[in-house]
């Protein structure tokens, strides 16, 4: 009976935990570059059932039968024995029960990265990433990853987000923007270099201000936006805020090998786990929706509602029986 309570309890709260993670993604249903997660269940090891008094001298029901051979030598037959779906009390067969679950477990929160609807824009900053890869941006916490290209110029002509985090080129340097180039002529590749007019860039000592200057008829080159993807998927792990970050070390640098434990340093080493540039494109003048399907997931929640009562239900049972064989069989004069 306790076994039976805490393998329905554990589904309760794998339910309860599968339940968040689509609250999770119903709510960032209109959220930009969203990846919807999704939850790994893993049973707990099975446990092989034996009969009572099924001993490996084949004694049943407390008798040792080693001096005889067959059923005729205990005075018996199968005929005189009750058989009930392929279950015998004939102690020279020990039929297999079979084994029996524990129960399951959340094992991960997975990322689903499949690609999401594009949503055109018109904006020069917006961009999606068609395929694999994410934008690189610094925050106070380091370099962080993202698939929400949702950008826009500053005063100063940075292209950050929303927070105010730069978006990263090649080599780790914001991307500036000349102040004197309107929207309309800034040109992004879909590797992710940027065009502007002119033939050079230089500050104003007035405005202190990055202005194009030469021929603006002609395009030079000012940066590559940086985008990079990982050859393991677990590489990076959801922050918030649509944020990624490297598993190895929080703030997104790796640590030294000989800092960490024998078990974390091959993947350290991995160099699946490290970025390295992406294989997707970059979309200028749209955004990357949210990959999640409202009515797919709220299909999923009712039917987690469904195995969630089924365990309860499963509990309640468990608890009635547990009752009655305390206070009602217990007590039995």
């Amino acid at each position: 009976m306790w076994r039976g309570l805490y393998t329905a309890a554990t589904g309760m709260i794998s339910e309860q935990k599968r339940t968040d993670v689509i609250a999770s993604n119903l709510a960032n249903a209109a959220t930009t570059g969203y990846k919807r997660d999704v939850t790994v269940h893993r049973e707990f090891h099975q446990m092989l059932i034996k009969r009572v008094n099924d001993h490996e001298n084949a004694g049943t029901l407390g008798m040792d039968v080693a001096p005889f051979n067959s059923l005729a030598d205990l005075g018996t037959s199968k005929e005189d024995i009750t058989q009930i779906k392929g279950f015998s009390a004939d102690p020279f067969y020990r039929p297999g029960i079979g084994p029996l679950g524990l129960g399951d477990y959340i094992d991960e929160v997975a990322v689903d990265y499949q690609q999401g609807a594009l949503e055109s824009t018109g904006n020069a900053f917006d961009l999606a990433v068609v395929g694999d890869g994410f934008f690189a941006v610094q925050t106070p916490e380091g370099v962080r990853y993202t698939r929400n290209g949702a950008f826009f110029k500053n005063q100063q002509g940075f292209i950050q987000d929303i927070r105010g985090y730069n978006l990263l080129d090649t080599q780790g340097n914001p991307i500036r923007i000349p102040a004197n180039v309107p929207d309309s002529r800034v040109l992004i590749t879909g590797d992710g270099i940027v065009y502007v007019p002119g033939n050079q860039t230089v500050i104003n000592p007035v405005t202190n201000r990055l202005e194009a200057t030469g021929n603006m008829d002609a395009q030079q080159r000012i940066a590559q936006i940086q985008l990079v993807e990982f050859g393991d998927r677990l590489a990076t792990q959801k922050q918030g805020d649509n944020l990624f970050y490297l598993v190895n070390d929080n703030n997104g640098n790796q640590p030294a090998a000989n800092a960490v434990g024998q078990n974390v340093q091959p993947r350290i080493m991995n160099p699946d786990a490290q970025p390295r540039p992406a294989s997707g494109e970059i979309l200028q003048g749209a955004l990357e929706k949210s990959n999640t399907a409202i009515v797919t997931e709220m299909v999923e929640l009712i039917h987690n509602h469904r195995l969630y009562e089924a365990n309860a239900k499963a509990v309640q049972t468990q608890d009635s029986a547990l009752d009655n064989a305390v206070n009602q069989i217990g007590s039995a004069q």
